[in-house]
């Protein structure tokens, strides 16, 4: 038995994008999410407008959406792919696939993708509902998790002198602060939120030139600003892992 109360708290900051080429199921299954979201949905009609508006959200807010929620078989992109990219830019993200039940040659593609929650078409509401509460309390619980992790133990050990203050986003040399530039702070902080996690080569350049409209940074721009931050505290330990990114 779903407790709606609890439902609410879980749910009522979490900012959802849905992405469905279907009209009708589109219209029906919003009003649903609008119910238990508070109306904080974007819509996208299929796989390439979903992509677009989920990187759009991202450079707007310097945050991912919360929940994504997809259909499999779309014009343009299908659910597969935008899955795949999706997951190339934030490994973490919660995601629940739709899918009707002539679309079982596709679940083997996503379950290896990392999907675990999906919703059967036709939309059944108790199951909906049920699949709904259970990702926005796995939310809701991680994100309170993260914020207790900051303040219980705002400071990161990276080496024998150098600590990553998590609470005022500075580096410690020493118990002395060390100078960064905007770009080296916004590498520390991308790559130290979740520090055992490899971040993409485009996801860093994508992160640390995300307020420069006007340039188009390559991978030859991120290692020069790796080889001179190495050269600045040569204590630090940036794993590059070899065609993908660093950690």
């Amino acid at each position: 038995m779903i407790d709606y109360i609890l439902l609410e708290k879980y749910s009522k900051d979490i900012n959802v994008l849905f992405v469905e080429d279907d009209e009708f199921i589109r219209k029906e299954t919003k009003e649903l999410l609008e119910d238990i979201f508070q109306k904080n949905i974007t819509i996208a009609v299929d796989g390439k407008d979903g992509f677009e508006k989920y990187m759009n959200y991202y450079n707007e807010n310097k945050k991912y959406f919360d929940l994504v929620i997809t259909d499999i078989k779309m014009p343009n992109m299908d659910g597969i792919e935008l899955t795949k990219l999706i997951y190339n830019q934030h490994e973490n993200q919660s995601l629940i696939v739709l899918s009707a039940h002539n679309e079982s040659e596709y679940l083997m593609q996503l379950i290896n993708l990392g999907i675990s929650q999906f919703i059967l078409k036709p939309i059944d509401f108790d199951n909906f509902v049920e699949v709904i509460y259970k990702v926005s309390k796995d939310i809701y619980l991680d994100d309170k998790s993260a914020q207790s992790d900051i303040l219980e133990n705002p400071m990161l050990k990276l080496s024998k002198s150098l600590t990553w203050d998590k609470q005022n986003k500075q580096l410690l040399n020493n118990k002395e602060l060390v100078k960064l530039t905007k770009k080296e702070y916004l590498l520390f902080d991308l790559l130290l939120k979740v520090p055992e996690k490899t971040c993409t080569n485009e996801e860093i350049l994508n992160y640390l030139w995300q307020d420069d409209d006007d340039k188009s940074p390559d991978i030859t721009n991120l290692k020069n600003i790796i080889s001179r931050l190495r050269k600045k505290v040569p204590e630090l330990r940036v794993e590059n892992i070899y065609s993908l990114g660093y950690r």
